[in-house]
């Protein structure tokens, strides 16, 4: 079997990632996160997926590199991760009372074989309409700072929403679980 290489330092998805009980390594990969001019978040979200396994996979040989990318939006507004309180708290303030997607893509490049797998897996998201005090308490409470939307939905962030809709629910977190298997499936690797 190839060397499984998660292209991520991301502890979310890592997590996510052991949940399929494979051997993996975790590879940093460097890659530049700036959108281009015009770009969509969808097409963002599957370029820095696959900008990433290529990262990785372009030096590692017999190996099948994962890479994974999400955009939070409005729109064509992109949220990516905060990185400070202050955006943080700005980011809520303009999700509150919205409906956000949150694009999650995931790519597998085979780097014997140079194929290159990927999809985009969407989750809606709407956010209920959020006080000051509610917004400040939660990012105090779980400091959501790299996060793409500054929300946690596997955590207390849940508290922040009225609904979500989307095909895989592990999306939302940052490693949409059921895609990624079946481009496993795909590169032979069993999965029960």
């Amino acid at each position: 079997m190839n060397t499984l290489i998660l292209a991520s330092t991301s502890a979310y998805r890592k997590q996510l990632l052991e949940r399929f009980g494979l051997p993996f390594e975790v590879a940093r990969p460097e890659t530049d996160e700036t959108p281009l001019p015009d770009e969509t978040p969808d097409a963002l979200a599957i370029r820095l997926a696959i900008a990433k396994a290529r990262a990785i996979a372009d030096h590692k040989p017999n190996a099948l590199v994962i890479g994974s990318d999400q955009v939070a939006c409005i729109g064509n507004e992109i949220f990516g991760k905060p990185g400070t309180i202050e955006r943080a708290h700005a980011q809520l303030r303009r999700m509150s009372g919205q409906d956000v997607i949150f694009h999650t893509a995931v790519a597998v490049i085979n780097s014997d074989t140079g194929k290159v797998q990927s999809t985009l897996v969407p989750t809606h998201v709407r956010f209920r309409t959020l006080t000051t005090d509610e917004i400040e308490r939660y990012v105090a409470a779980e400091l959501p700072l790299d996060c793409a939307g500054s929300a946690k939905s596997e955590g207390l962030g849940i508290t922040l929403l009225d609904a979500l809709s989307g095909d895989d629910p592990t999306a939302l977190i940052g490693l949409p679980l059921i895609a990624l298997s079946r481009m496993l499936r795909n590169e032979g690797i069993a999965l029960p």
